[in-house]
């Protein structure tokens, strides 16, 4: 459900927001911060795959040893139509296709859900850091009011998006900041002690990576 990691000792922590297939963008911000893969880590909010045409690679991403990241909604759409107890009904198959699963058909269903299956098991609903002495969250789309009420999958977790619909600015407590992604934003955006990072890389763009001890510096300052 949750996975927590202690401080990164022997380099930086980044979190990327949803990558939706865009490999060459998310391998062009890493070479733009020299990214080592042996010593910095690699956070990401989920949504890995989708709409993008290197979904497949991508997707791949969560068995490195360097790569941690949640899952999504995409995810769960995925895992519904190859995995779940409905996979293979119209009706899952649908409701991926149509929100971007078509390059599973390019890649091959057989391949992909054999890459959703080693991939999940990698991908959590929250995981938590702790950076510069403060502990930070991640989760796809919305966390609860407490983060200690992280402890069963929801669907705001994957789905939610009531607090920027409402431009809810409650700190959410027992956690001293938390990213996520699923909404885009024009820029990355503050509501409490949320940060969203979306900035919708597989329409705009522009695909947005933070350094974890830089944006905890402005957590209670």
């Amino acid at each position: 459900m949750i996975q927590r990691h202690g401080p990164n000792e022997h380099g930086r922590d980044f979190i990327v927001g949803d990558i939706h297939g865009q490999l060459a963008l998310l391998n062009d911000r890493l070479s733009a911060v020299d990214f080592d893969r042996q010593r910095d880590r690699l956070f990401s909010v989920g949504d890995l795959i989708d709409r993008g045409a290197d979904s497949l690679q991508c997707l791949s991403l969560a068995l490195e040893p360097w790569f941690y990241a949640v899952r999504g909604n995409h995810e769960m759409l995925a895992h519904d139509a190859l995995l779940g107890e409905e996979r293979g009904s119209l009706k899952t198959r649908d409701a991926w296709m149509i929100n971007g699963g078509t390059w599973a058909l390019e890649a091959g269903l057989a391949e992909a859900q054999m890459m959703l299956q080693q991939a999940l098991p990698c991908m959590p609903y929250a995981r938590e850091i702790a950076v510069a002495g403060k502990r930070l969250g991640i989760v796809h789309a919305e966390p609860p009011a407490d983060w200690r009420d992280v402890v069963t999958p929801s669907q705001d977790l994957l789905w939610g998006r009531t607090r920027i619909r409402r431009g809810n600015e409650t700190p959410v407590s027992g956690i001293d900041a938390v990213v996520v992604g699923h909404t885009i934003v024009e820029r990355p955006l503050w509501l409490g002690n949320v940060h969203y990072i979306d900035t919708g890389a597989f329409t705009t763009g522009r695909l947005t990576l933070i350094e974890a001890r830089s944006l905890m510096s402005s957590v209670g300052a």
